[in-house]
């Protein structure tokens, strides 16, 4: 066939600092969805964006061609409304598995689908597949009947959205061109506008432990993503949450599905739930719920009994201890005093060299391994107390991990014990958009 344009020309324009038509754009991205636009050239394309950037007008376009490369799915037959939340990654960061069931336990159908961990930071379906039984693959038929039974569902998407994403996304990764504002942007919300949800929030995490260092980098992220779904009849809201130390106390797979039930039973690290209520309450705003506290379903176990039958709907068992692992090393202090740094950089890497993450998309990860924090910042210890517990099925990671701990802070070490110091401060640094 003969095609509209040349990829050359493409190239060039942005290039030179030119904007891209609506026509270029979506015959970029469909072109290199087929194979007419090769690798190569979507790399140049692609570092061309990042160094020149794109207006509005120009990510929108991206975005919609995104969308247009597969499915939609659409959730508008379901008797409430739906929300759902999008973390960019942390460590730690298991929120999704107590705030789903809470949503829906107020009103609210979650449609989530998720991903899994790939580096230091963990992935929803990797946590959740700690469970027996449990299975991330669901039919949209599945989906739909399990929303409007259940009310949450957290599973993969399946290869239907947005494809073009998935390819450019394995090129970006391997081609320095993952740091691209409008390419994040319209990676991420392809995706979710996709997914046909009514209401999304997204949860931009800052700081060492998160793909987003800068403060003011996470926020033109989260305003270009509120714009995004803005324009798309989405109402879109971005929280920029902290992201500096770990979130809770358990860091792996198990472990964060074992915190994570902790909280639905009313219980668990004061930072998860007060995020998890955070963003509960920004997703019902999003959807006009106003008069439900979550914090009351967190209390009188409503969110836990929706968090029961959402696993037994996937055929995990809700019962099921997660497992121990085999091998154990204890972090002690060196010191008295108080912990003024838990750097949340080190802790994941040292969780991902134990085997609780991949380093391919193809690699295992191990259910047991992980960190668990007896201490964490803010907290008073004696010298020889445990600060941390290494896990993991294959001892000889340890050492790699406690380098990872060692080199922490360009070699200053992930724990940092002075005389005095204080707690962490807000989890929630910022908030952009329109829900209220």
């Amino acid at each position: 066939m003969t095609e509209a344009f040349d990829a050359v020309d493409v190239i060039v324009t942005k290039r030179d600092g030119g904007t891209l038509t609506a026509d270029q754009i979506d015959w970029v991205v469909d072109a290199y969805t087929r194979g007419a636009v090769a690798d190569e050239q979507m790399s140049s394309l692609a570092m061309a964006i990042l160094q020149r950037g794109m207006d509005r007008t120009e990510i929108a376009q991206w975005t919609k061609a995104m969308i247009a490369s597969g499915e939609r799915l659409d959730f508008s037959d379901l008797p409430m409304p739906t929300a759902d939340k999008h973390s960019t990654g942390g460590v730690g960061d298991k929120i999704t598995l107590p705030l789903a069931p809470l949503v829906a336990a107020c009103g609210v159908a979650v449609p989530q689908l998720s991903g899994r961990g790939l580096g230091h930071t963990g992935g929803t379906l990797d946590k959740l597949e700690s469970i027996p039984g449990w299975r991330a693959s669901l039919s949209n038929e599945e989906m739909h009947e399990q929303l409007r039974s259940v009310g949450a569902v957290i599973c993969a998407a399946g290869s239907g959205l947005a494809p073009a994403d998935k390819k450019l996304y394995a090129l970006r990764d391997v081609t320095g061109t993952v740091e691209a504002i409008p390419l994040i942007a319209s990676s991420i919300m392809s995706k979710k506008i996709a997914e046909g949800t009514g209401v999304l929030v997204l949860d931009v995490k800052v700081g060492s432990g998160a793909f987003m260092k800068d403060l003011d980098m996470a926020r033109e992220l989260a305003a270009t993503m509120v714009d995004l779904g803005t324009d798309a009849g989405v109402t879109t809201s971005a929280l920029l949450t902290d992201m500096s130390t770990p979130l809770g106390r358990g860091i792996g797979n198990g472990l964060e599905v074992t915190e994570s039930v902790e909280v639905l039973a009313g219980g668990g690290p004061a930072d998860v739930v007060e995020l998890t209520i955070m963003l509960a309450r920004e997703m019902l705003a999003g959807a006009g719920i106003t008069d439900v506290d979550p914090a009351e379903a967190l209390e009188d176990g409503r969110a836990m009994d929706t968090w029961r039958r959402m696993i037994s709907a996937q055929g995990g068992d809700p019962d099921a201890t997660m497992p121990d692992a085999p091998h154990t090393e204890e972090v002690l202090a060196e010191s008295d005093g108080v912990i003024t740094r838990m750097d949340a950089l080190g802790v994941g890497v040292a969780a991902w060299r134990l085997g609780a993450g991949r380093a391919r998309k193809e690699d295992p990860v191990q259910a047991s391994a992980g960190v668990f924090l007896h201490k964490t910042l803010g907290e008073t210890v004696r010298k020889g107390d445990v600060i941390m517990t290494l896990n993991t099925e294959t001892p000889e990671r340890f050492d790699r991990a406690k380098a990872a701990l060692a080199d922490a802070c360009d070699g200053e070490g992930t724990v940092l014990i002075e005389k005095s110091g204080e707690g962490r401060g807000p989890i929630v640094l910022d908030r952009i958009g329109t829900a209220t």
